[in-house]
This record gives C-alpha cells, sequence and structure tokens, in this order.
C-alpha cells in the first residue's frame, strides 16, 4: 500500500505542479475540468447512481455546465460556494439526523455541483491573477499544512473528537496543530501575496483551513452514508479522486472569494 502510494504520488505531483506553472489559462481551464469531471464520476456512486452510464452522463453533464460560465457569473457562483459550505456545516454537525434533510439521490447530485463546479471557477480565476502560481501555490500549502499539522498534532495529543458520527479520527487538538501550521504557512508568504496586512491574511487563511476541513468532514459524511470507504480507486494507493481534492473543493471558492473581495484580481 505505502509503495502504491508513493509511486501515485510521484506520477501526480509533477502533473499538477506542471499544470500550474506551464499550462496558459485556456489549457489550465481545460486540465481542471477533466479532474472535475473524474470527480463527478465519483460523485455520481457516491449519489447512489453506480451503472457506468449514469456516472459518465453525470460527469458530461458537470463539464457542460462548466463550459457555459461566464466571467459575470463568477462572483455569483463563489458565493453560492460560500453559501453552500455554511450549510454543510451545520449537516456535518447534526449528522445522522441531517440526512433526512438530503439522503435522496437526486439532492445529492445537485448538492455535487455546488462542490464541484464552484472549485473550478475558483482555480481558473487564480489561473487569471497575474500572481496566479504564487496564489495556488499558497493555497495548496494551506491545505496541505493543516492537513499534515491536524495529523501529527491529532495523533499525539488528540483527546477531544471533532465529528465523532462522520469521521471518529478527527480531534479539535488536530484542528488547532493544523491551525498553528497555517498560521506558519501565511507568515512566510504574506510578503508576496497581494492582501492588505499579515493579520488580513492571516484571518483569510484560517477561515480557508477551516473550510478544509469541512470539505474533509462532508465528503466522509456522503460516504458513509453510501457505504464506502473510498470515492473510488482511480488513484492506487490513494482512493479516488475526491478523496485527494475534498478539503480543496471547499478551500478553492473560499480563498478565491476572498482574494476577489479584499485583494482585487490583477
Amino acid at each position: 500500500m505505502l509503495k502504491q502510494r508513493i509511486i501515485t504520488a510521484l506520477i501526480l505531483a509533477p502533473l499538477a505542479l506542471g499544470g500550474v506553472f506551464f499550462l496558459p489559462p485556456q489549457q489550465f481551464s481545460w486540465f481542471i475540468g477533466a479532474v472535475i469531471a473524474l470527480g463527478a464520476w465519483e460523485w455520481s456512486n457516491l449519489s447512489g447512481y453506480a451503472a457506468q452510464w449514469q456516472r459518465i452522463i453525470y460527469a458530461i453533464f458537470v463539464v457542460v455546465l462548466l463550459t457555459v460560465i461566464t466571467p459575470a457569473s463568477v462572483l455569483p457562483v463563489l458565493w453560492v460556494a460560500a453559501g453552500w459550505w455554511v450549510l454543510a456545516l451545520l449537516l456535518v454537525l447534526s449528522y445522522p439526523a441531517s440526512k433526512a434533510s438530503w439522503n435522496s439521490g437526486p439532492l445529492k447530485l445537485v448538492l455535487g455541483l455546488l462542490v464541484l463546479v464552484p472549485a473550478w471557477v475558483g482555480l481558473v480565476q487564480m489561473k487569471l491573477h497575474a500572481d496566479s502560481w504564487i496564489l495556488i501555490m499558497f493555497l495548496l500549502f494551506l491545505v496541505w499544512g493543516a492537513d499534515v499539522g491536524a495529523y501529527f498534532s491529532g495523533k499525539y495529543l488528540g483527546r477531544h473528537k471533532l465529528a465523532p458520527q462522520v469521521s471518529p479520527k478527527k480531534t479539535w487538538e488536530g484542528v488547532a496543530g493544523g491551525l498553528a501550521v497555517v498560521a506558519l504557512v501565511a507568515y512566510i508568504a504574506s510578503p508576496y501575496l497581494p492582501f492588505a496586512s499579515v493579520w488580513q491574511l492571516m484571518l483569510v487563511s484560517f477561515l480557508v483551513a477551516l473550510v478544509s476541513v469541512l470539505g474533509d468532514l462532508s465528503e466522509s459524511m456522503f460516504k458513509r452514508e453510501r457505504g464506502i470507504k473510498d470515492s473510488s480507486q482511480l488513484l492506487p494507493g490513494h482512493g479516488g479522486i475526491l478523496d485527494r481534492i475534498d478539503s480543496l473543493t471547499a478551500a478553492v471558492p473560499v480563498f478565491t472569494l476572498a482574494l476577489v473581495l479584499l485583494a482585487g484580481n490583477s
């Protein structure tokens, strides 16, 4: 398993970094669109539609939806995503009681659009920024830092469960450790990012990190209800695409919205 994880990571990392650094905006949007399409293919199964033709149709529908996004719709899409993650917080905190309000196949397909489409919109919008590669790499390090900090602090200090009905291993101590790493990442990166002050960036970073945890928890909630451990087996040793990007699907639109509102887009 460890060997598979390492081999897969060694293949995926150059592809992801190459896309960030070398692809122009149009090709980058296609690259991210392909990732989102695979995520949609997996989300169809999470929604209870396991037949290949159903999964493919949903993936195609999501891709078609991406093609009709216009510059004028970017901000509304990001605001809708922000609203969704507030609602997702309530659903996660009240699970399993909350499942009565969302546990139907068609509704889960709609919720998948709220997860996947804004993530694509946010990344494409960031790619248009003058400092695109810095912003995207910062966001990746932010999410990875929160995850790594949470893992180690949770493993050695974790006592108080965060959401035991959804993800029994996550703890409040883990969240605190993740935020400590996030604070360090934000402080180091602050001179290179277009925010008014280090404190403004710190607040945005904390918010994004917390939302990234919510992205992880919400996917765990859907998987738990579906009765599966991984969203698919596309990535040997890592599970599925959604298992790798669940935190990012939440973090990307929130960070991009903060970027647009607080720092502009040029």
